[in-house]
This record gives structure tokens, sequence and C-alpha cells, in this order.
């Protein structure tokens, strides 16, 4: 069997699994020219094509569905996976957040938005347990993804060494959270380049990196910091289309922005500028 033929197989049994054409071949190319950087043939280093594809399959379906933690245990569809009471954050005698209230359930998107200054980082921070509150109560239930609005990432890496390093930290075997990652990089219209070290990747492909190790371990809830910096349209479409998917699939997702023209698309909008939470 040629290498092109074992690619075609897998692109094949793919589609026949229910992915989309588009990302089936995606997929095979990348598997083929991972197996030619290795020297390998495809069918050595993965295996049968069928039996890989499943294997992709099954980690398409843990990147896109709610995971078995303990906001999948709360029993029904829309349950609560963030609740803010009164948070408040204060630095030295300033106040940065003042008595902050918010509940995200599964299947919404709460877009948080405010001027410079008024401390949508800092409650991003506070959501994800990275900051703490000087005051009032933070419940998180089931697994966090956050992606930071710049850093988070190691310049001399790959993008696949990256999906190996993010994916050892939650157990998930290098093959399949390469696999995952390059999954997720189509739906953002980006195909990593595995000889390309992070470090020469623009901002936006950059961001797109980051946005992907947030979710490569398949979290319940996912806090993004303006996670679009660096975006051309096309991208920026992408990802509204990406958080669709995520609200679609059950997860909750809390976004900051400064783009004022895309809250129609979130359930819930919380302003910093007056500590109002709209719908």
């Amino acid at each position: 069997m040629t290498p092109q033929s074992w690619g075609d197989d897998l692109a094949g049994a793919l589609c026949d699994l229910g992915l989309e054409p588009r990302e089936a071949r995606l997929i095979a190319e990348d598997s083929l020219a991972e197996a030619a950087d290795s020297g390998s043939s495809p069918r050595d280093l993965f295996g049968p094509a069928y039996p890989y594809a499943r294997k992709v399959i099954e980690a398409v379906r843990d990147a896109t569905l709610p995971g078995d933690g303990p906001g999948s245990s709360l029993g029904h569809p829309g349950g609560v996976l963030l609740h803010l009471e009164g948070v408040q954050k204060r630095y030295k005698r300033r106040d940065v957040l003042r008595r902050v209230d918010l509940t995200v359930r599964a299947g919404e998107v709460a877009a948080v938005v405010g001027a410079n200054g008024t401390g949508k980082s800092t409650l991003l921070r506070i959501c994800a347990g990275l900051t703490r509150a000087s005051s009032g109560q933070v419940f998180r239930a089931g697994r966090v993804g956050y992606v930071p609005q710049s850093g988070g990432v190691i310049g001399l890496l790959t993008a696949a060494e990256h999906f190996e390093l993010f994916g050892a930290a939650t157990r998930v075997a290098s093959r399949r959270a390469r696999s995952t990652g390059n999954l997720l990089a189509s739906r953002l219209s980006w195909r990593p380049n595995p000889h390309t070290r992070t470090e020469q990747l623009s901002g936006g492909t950059r961001q797109k990196l980051n946005l992907i190790l947030g979710d490569l371990h398949a979290p319940d809830l996912l806090l993004l910091d303006e996670p679009y910096q660096g975006f051309d349209q096309g991208s920026y479409l992408d990802f509204w289309q990406q958080v669709y998917r995520w609200r679609d699939a059950g997860k909750g997702v809390v976004v900051v922005t400064h783009l004022l023209q895309e809250l129609d698309r979130a359930d819930h909008v919380v302003d910093l500028g007056t500590g109002q939470v709209d719908r």
C-alpha cells in the first residue's frame, strides 16, 4: 500500500464516520506529512487506516462534547458551570471590580465588556481560579479552559510539540493530542507546519494556537480574554463559528470583548462600566 492510498483510505473512513470531507482530507494530509517527517510509512506509524480513523473520531468527540467532570454530572442540560455572586477585587486602596454577579449555564455564552482598566482580564483570571477575589463567591463546575489575551505559548516549540505538551498535562496520548490539535486548527482555517516554531508565527496565528490549547482537553467551560487579537476577517468569522460549536455542544463560554457589535451573539452581557448583567 502506498502512503497516498493509505491517506485516501483514512479520508474515506473519516467521512464514513461522520466527519466533513474537508476536515477529513486535512487530517489525512497532516497524517501523511507527519509520517514523511518521521521517515516511516503511515501504516507503520499510525496503523491501519480505519482503526486509526476511529481513534481520530474519538478525539473529535472529546473535543466537541461535554466531558464527564463535575459540570456534566449536574444531571441535565443547562447545568450551572460558573456562578459569581458579589465578586469584588481590591488592590491596595483601589477597587478593580465591584460586586459582579453572573451565572453561566451549559450551552450559554457570556460577553464581558467595559473600558480599559475596568478589570475585564482580572475578572477572567478570577473565574479561572488564577486570582483570588477580595470578597464574594465563585463557583465553577467541570473542566476549565483558559485562553489569555497574550502569552501562553513557547516560542521555541512547534504547534505539534505544544499539542503533545499540553496533552501530557491532562494525560492525553501524544498521537491523540496531535490529531485533536490538528482538527481544531482546521476549524480555524489553519494547517500547522510541523517545522515552524511558534516564534516564527504571526500574532494572529499564535492566538489561534492559544485557542486550540485552551480547548485541547475538552473543557466544559471556556474563558477567553479577547482571543481574536491579530485575526483577519476570515479568522474572526471562523472564531465565532467555533463559539457556536461550543455552545451547541453544551459548553459554557465567557469571552472578553471590546467589539460591541458582537454582543447580540451572547446570552449574557456583563458591562463592568455599569456592573449590570443584561439578559
